[in-house]
């Protein structure tokens, strides 16, 4: 999201760009598993840049291309224009996000924002559109005295909701919300989580492209802005043990597109929710296994989703239940209506991950699939008994999960070919490389036995 006007042209960018003595321009764009690629230029490069786009060899890009296919161009999202907040002087720098293009002009279908584009595309075609509220959580953690992070240690003693003693984490809430600002992004709440060094900062919800986007920066900038006050900051899913992992809940909707009114909203239902909420929930529970791989991609994601730490395991949803997989949060008025995905964490690649989730509640409404009862009760508390033994469970492992995505068709097609058979690859790999390694646990556990 760019802090300019919706519509600025780029007559109007290269005029602001010189105005504010703008050196560099920052051309950015993410690999298949979400990691943000850049490539810089002058700004004398700018016009040609925003006519004509730049080359790229894409065989380079994680998921990209093969060397046969190598040559693809960058075609900057004017809308995304910012200016970099910690770099100034010679140094400054405006950001541009870009979409990725293949050598005769077309989308490539490699690239995730194009994925994200082409299922809301869809969203669109039936009506609607579609709304993302990701809640990213991550630690601040402190290096020793060599600078190393392991084993992790983090940064404060604070639990949830309260005020860090040092105030170091407090004063960057604060940094981090005005950076945030200089991208047009605006921060709703920062608070303390429940574990030691924990942290998450709320930004508001918006379209799902725009909240993509916006995730991509704050990952980015998080990590930057703890870095100079000498801390780590991790997304990593499940970083300490015995510690509540970092989630990525994400708060969704659907709006008309004809009217803007919120399309999961009914008063008069009790839980407030509208039929097509309740098909769309049907939707991503009926294809919660086969999406889970995209949401929760890293080995270590499976160790955040177990019992115990206020993840879910069990396919279920409801109101007051915060073991559930999807919760429906209080609405404080008809079009805050929404409901929370809980199974996400921030590992993932956004663009990826609000594709398949969009594309499994809609299949549930274009087959109007019915929704199970809402579970009230804490999952995790009847597990054992006759009545959580009818629950449906999200995948225990990596392995499981990309498993379940392969027999996924909605999940697949959502992804499109060429994603998927790169996700799919690069993610067998990180299973064997994990499935191959002698652990430390394995070690203390078993070499003075045997």
């Amino acid at each position: 999201m760019s802090p300019y006007k919706k519509d600025l042209t780029s007559a109007e960018l290269l005029a602001i760009v010189k105005k504010e003595e703008i050196n560099f321009i920052d051309l950015q764009f993410t690999d298949v598993v979400g990691a943000r690629k850049n490539v810089t230029i002058p700004t004398r490069e700018l016009e040609s840049t925003l006519n004509h786009g730049i080359w790229f060899d894409g065989s380079s890009i994680e998921g990209f291309a093969r060397i046969a296919e190598s040559d693809m161009y960058l075609v900057p999202d004017i809308t995304t224009f910012a200016v970099l907040p910690w770099l100034s002087g010679k140094e400054k720098t405006g950001r541009l996000i870009c979409n990725v293009y293949t050598p005769d002009g077309q989308p490539f279908l490699g690239d995730p924002r194009t994925v994200l584009a082409r299922v809301i595309n869809d969203a669109e075609n039936m009506g609607f559109i579609y709304n993302t509220g990701p809640e990213l959580e991550f630690f601040l953690l402190k290096p020793d005295a060599d600078g190393n992070l392991i084993p992790p240690r983090p940064q404060d003693s604070a639990s949830y909701f309260d005020q860090p003693v040092d105030m170091i984490a407090t004063s960057l809430w604060r940094q981090m919300t005005d950076a945030l600002a200089a991208f047009g992004i605006e921060t709703e709440t920062m608070h303390h989580e429940v574990a030691t060094g924990q942290h998450e900062i709320d930004f508001r919800y918006s379209n799902a492209l725009k909240t993509a986007d916006n995730s991509i920066t704050f990952r980015v900038l998080v990590k930057i802005l703890a870095e100079q006050k000498g801390l780590y900051a991790t997304f990593m899913p499940k970083p300490i043990r015995g510690l509540n992992g970092n989630g990525m809940h994400v708060h969704q909707s659907l709006s008309f597109k004809a009217n803007g009114t919120n399309a999961f909203s009914d008063p008069g239902d009790p839980h407030g929710l509208s039929k097509i909420a309740k098909h769309f929930i049907a939707g991503q529970l009926a294809h919660a296994r086969g999406m889970c791989a995209v949401l929760a991609p890293l080995v270590n994601s499976y160790k955040r989703l177990v019992q115990g730490y206020e993840a879910p395991v069990n396919i279920s949803w409801g109101r007051i239940n915060r073991s559930a997989l999807i919760r429906i949060p209080r609405a404080h008025t008809h079009e805050s209506t929404r409901i929370e995905l809980r199974c996400p964490d921030p590992s993932c690649n956004p663009y990826l991950a609000f594709a398949v989730m969009l594309a499994a509640g809609l299949d549930g409404i274009r087959r109007e699939l019915p929704l199970a009862e809402a579970n009230e009760e804490n999952v995790y508390l009847i597990q054992n008994n006759s009545k959580g033994a009818k629950l449906n469970v999200l995948p225990g492992t990596l392995e499981e999960a990309l498993n379940e995505l392969e027999k996924d068709s909605v999940v697949r097609e959502a992804l499109g070919t060429h994603v998927f058979d790169r996700f799919i690859n690069a993610k067998r790999l990180e299973w064997e490389d994990y499935r191959l390694e002698v652990s430390p646990w394995e070690l203390n556990k078993y070499l003075p036995a045997y």
